[in-house]
């Protein structure tokens, strides 16, 4: 979604590195909506990240649809107190997940939706906002993060659907359905303990709902806390068209199988068109075989390898480039990883490509990588 704060990138260029971080751009007329990635600098502090963040939604008047936040759970209150200084009150949705630092610090990175010129309706459970709504010339959206259950002390299978009602809840209060979510973002803690009971409820959950764009929603299931200490937490994006022309609809992966084939119940990616633009946004994508096994078995090198190869095949079937990424999210099983992906970054002259780096845990034991990243183009 590109940007219009700053300098807009040449032809066929995709996005610019600006000197307060990598400002998402995939085209060459603005748009009011867009997404800032900022990671910290070496040796600087939390607050020095979301003072580059506040600056840039300032320069452009812009208004903060959600935020995403990849972060020591430890560090919270330092965190926190950052955020709030750089950004003021909380008004906008927080997914908090604990995607620890690559390089050593309490803090990842952070991740933006960003609307400028707009207005933006905020939706609140209790004190909280938990929700965003923006519309378009084609489509009514809805940005939902750091939706849990309401209590730790149940099952994770409980707090599963328990976190399922209040997303139901919240997209209610918006005007919208679970039917019309499009993109998932589940964060669980640890999730190889139990990642095959929680596919199990959602498969049961899902099974009943009437899909508006009659497939499942892309998305992400990664193990990590969260600040509340519950079982998992989930952001989400919701979509109701409001012409014949706008759509959500499901794009298939070239290279793997689906992965309800193997009892995943997501959508390889899914493509948004409304408003003059085409947004894909592809789930977590890791090293499988087309039948659904796991490939390159521990070695990290040949799994980034084929992960990017994955990912590339999506984006080409729609048109895409890595140029035109403007959000991604690397999850490393350990952060000696990381130099492999950056490697395969450089032979491409993707360094600038504005992905969050985080050591995290992938929902099998033998996947050492995975990637989700957002793309778009004009419709």
């Amino acid at each position: 979604m590109p940007s219009p704060l700053f300098t807009l990138a040449a032809a066929n260029t995709g996005r610019p590195t600006t000197e307060n971080g990598v400002e998402s751009k995939c085209a060459t007329q603005p748009s009011p909506e867009f997404v800032i990635t900022e990671q910290p600098r070496p040796g600087e502090p939390a607050l020095a990240v979301f003072q580059r963040l506040a600056g840039q939604l300032m320069a452009g008047k812009a208004d903060l649809l959600s935020l995403m936040v990849y972060g020591s759970v430890a560090a919270r209150d330092e965190i926190e107190r950052a955020m709030n200084e750089a950004l003021g009150p909380t008004h906008w949705p927080v997914t908090w997940f604990e995607g620890e630092s690559c390089t050593g610090g309490t803090l990842a990175g952070v991740q933006a939706f960003a609307l400028s010129g707009r207005p933006v309706q905020r939706i609140r459970i209790g004190h909280r906002v938990v929700a965003s709504v923006f519309a378009d010339s084609g489509a009514r959206h809805c940005l939902l993060g750091g939706l849990g259950p309401n209590t730790n002390v149940l099952l994770p299978p409980a707090q599963v659907q328990q976190m399922f009602a209040n997303l139901e809840c919240a997209l209610d209060l918006a005007g919208f359905e679970l039917r019309d979510v499009v993109r998932t973002w589940f964060y669980n803690e640890d999730i190889l303990a139990w990642y095959g009971e929680f596919n199990r409820v959602r498969t049961a959950l899902y099974s009943s709902v009437n899909w508006r764009t009659g497939s499942l929603p892309a998305s992400t299931g990664i193990g990590g806390r969260n600040p509340a200490g519950s079982a998992l937490v989930v952001g989400a994006w919701a979509v109701r068209p409001l012409d014949a022309v706008s759509q959500a609809r499901e794009i298939g992966s070239p290279l793997q199988c689906p992965a309800p084939a193997y009892g995943s119940a997501f959508s390889r990616a899914m493509e948004i068109t409304s408003g003059g633009w085409r947004r894909l946004t592809i789930s977590g994508t890791a090293s499988i075989h087309p039948g659904g096994k796991t490939a390159w078995v521990g070695n990290p090198k040949k799994q980034i390898d084929l992960t990017m190869e994955v990912v590339g095949a999506i984006l080409q079937s729609r048109g895409l480039t890595f140029r035109d990424v403007n959000r991604g999210t690397a999850y490393y099983r350990a952060a000696e990883y990381l130099p492999f992906f950056e490697e395969w970054c450089a032979e491409r002259d993707l360094g600038a490509m504005p992905v969050v780096q985080t050591h995290s845990v992938v929902c099998r034991d033998d996947l050492l990588f995975e990637i989700e990243v957002d793309a778009c183009g004009p419709a």
